[in-house]
């Protein structure tokens, strides 16, 4: 597990939802692209619904963390790129199933007029630090 550590919103700044302000840690960077919600053969997971295509997101960035030798418990930050902010709720459902509340990443969410596809409802990329 990498050396981070995690301040919790400083003195006049409140946390507008559960993430952590500012994570600090030494070592090794990864950046993990956007991922979105398709399966090991390249096919849409969850059409039209946030909460399966949000657990399918996940999945692939946890397959693209362990890829580097990291895990959740290394990320730093997490940018949702949603469609619609009605799906940060399912968002973070999905997140809570890999990150417990008390090891949050710096996280940010935008909303955008649309992604690559149409079908796709999010897109979610993630950094992470490794121990040296």
């Amino acid at each position: 597990m990498s050396e981070l550590t995690r301040i919790p919103a400083p003195d006049g700044v409140a946390p507008a939802a559960a993430y952590t302000h500012v994570v600090m840690g030494t070592g090794r960077f990864v950046a993990v692209s956007g991922q979105l919600s398709l399966d090991e053969d390249g096919k849409l997971v969850g059409e039209g619904d946030p909460a399966a295509q949000a657990r399918q997101v996940f999945e692939n960035l946890r397959r693209c963390l362990a890829a580097a030798g990291a895990t959740f418990d290394d990320v730093v930050k997490l940018t949702f790129f949603v469609t619609d902010m009605a799906y940060m709720p399912a968002i973070r459902a999905a997140r809570a199933a890999h990150i417990p509340e008390d090891r949050l990443p710096a996280a940010s969410a935008v909303q955008v007029a649309s992604l690559v596809r149409p079908e796709f409802l999010m897109e979610i990329e993630a950094y992470a630090v490794l121990p040296r």
